[in-house]
């Protein structure tokens, strides 16, 4: 079975000023790797004659389909069309039935129709007119060049009508596409060089329709599996197989699967042992409280929290000992120690988290840098405490320090250790 290969083409200076968010193409990404069609590139092009030629040129030579979006307006300033039709070497024409649908478009809106709007009715003479009855901008097919070309306009409710009701339908006609199937494995308390050493065997190893990509983000590093085939049962279950070798190798790493949080794998976690916690918060400032009871149900088992942000209220509120202040400091382990006994013995929880660091970007020493952080978890069996060396930006800092607190969870309800 040929893998069908597309690249998408989002046209616009809107977009790469920032403007407008280019939410068409990844839309048009998930659709497609649905069906079993592989986007190999996707580009975003100016309203500059010569790039948006040169991105035609190259798209053709990588893509069985190319999927234009953007550029389809009455105004000078929009280009797709005419440059289609350069490309092409083909004129544009009137084409009566697009100009009725135009008419009445309008007519049932009751606004006048202009010679701009006229403009849209107009078609390089190649293609074949696709009426578009969620506007006035046509869609425009091409078969040229042993490519197929689609091009429609950038309102996203006007391109997702074209791609359901024509592209998809061509698409499966045309093609005998293969199934694709995606597994993402979520890891947390390793960076991905030094996760993609441990694994390197196993990647070596996978079957050649199997890819692996990483995909790191603060804190975190999920691993994708993409597999192709023809049958989507089989594709699951070797995929599963695989996972299934990973587990050994990673697993005191892996949290969750797909489209699971870390917040909500702890949960998770704390809900089927009966068990609940309670978070004493410095530096974090409530951040990790919010990522607790941003998930359903968290009342279930988050009992409350506490943001002691002075060390005044380190003491008052907790009773945090002057001393282990004035001798450790507030950025400590002895500090945090004892602010998550104390924050567990005040909510009566099974769990009591804590952190207290340099968030920065001020407040730093030669000893204690901005980043330093200390976190603990405190059970029943004691005190699990992690010293953190972090980076000089304080919202990456708050992030990170959430995310090794909610780990510091996880590997304490499972009785991992680091």
């Amino acid at each position: 079975m040929r893998e069908v290969k597309a690249e998408i083409l989002a046209i616009g200076d809107e977009l790469l000023y920032g403007q407008i968010m280019d939410t068409n193409s990844l839309w048009i990404s998930q659709q497609l790797t649905d069906i079993g069609v592989r986007v190999v590139h996707r580009a975003t092009v100016g309203d500059n004659e010569p790039a948006i030629l040169e991105a035609f040129k190259a798209a053709q030579q990588r893509a069985d389909i190319v999927l234009i979006t953007g550029g389809l307006g009455p105004t000078r300033d929009d280009l797709t069309k005419p440059l289609l039709a350069k490309y092409f070497d083909c004129d544009i024409q009137l084409v009566p039935e697009a100009l009725e649908a135009v008419k009445s478009y309008f007519a049932r809106r009751g606004r006048e129709l202009t010679e701009l709007n006229i403009l849209q009715a107009h078609l390089p003479t190649k293609c074949t007119y696709v009426p578009n009855t969620m506007g006035t901008a046509p869609g425009m097919w091409f078969e040229e060049n042993d490519t197929l070309w689609m091009s429609m306009p950038g309102v996203p409710h006007e391109m997702k009508k074209l791609m359901e009701t024509f592209v998809f339908p061509q698409l499966k006609e045309r093609f005998s596409l293969p199934v694709i199937y995606h597994k993402v494995v979520k890891t947390v308390g390793i960076g991905e060089s030094w996760l993609a050493d441990k694994i390197r065997d196993w990647e070596d190893a996978l079957p050649s329709h199997i890819k692996l990509a990483y995909l790191p983000s603060i804190g975190l590093v999920r691993l994708r599996l993409t597999a192709f085939g023809e049958k989507i049962k089989e594709l699951t279950v070797e995929v599963e197989e695989q996972i299934e070798k990973l587990l050994p190798l990673a697993g005191k790493y892996v949290y969750g699967f797909d489209e699971t949080s870390l917040e909500d794998a702890v949960g998770q976690l704390l809900r089927s042992q009966n068990k609940t916690v309670a978070l004493a918060e410095s530096c974090t400032g409530g951040y990790i409280s919010h990522l607790i009871t941003s998930v359903a149900g968290s009342s279930a088992y988050f009992n409350g929290s506490i943001i002691p942000y002075h060390n005044q209220f380190k003491q008052q509120v907790l009773g945090v000992k002057k001393d282990t202040l004035i001798d450790h400091g507030a950025v400590s382990e002895e500090t945090v120690i004892e602010m998550a006994s104390a924050v567990r013995k005040t909510f009566g929880s099974d769990y009591g988290l804590a952190s207290s660091g340099v968030a920065g970007p001020g407040g730093g020493s030669d000893e204690k840098p901005v980043g330093t952080v200390w976190i603990a978890c405190a059970s029943e069996d004691g005190v699990r405490t992690k010293k953190l060396q972090l980076t000089d930006d304080r919202m990456i800092n708050i992030q990170l320090s959430g995310i090794s607190v909610l780990n510091l969870l996880r590997l304490e309800i499972n009785k991992i250790t680091e």
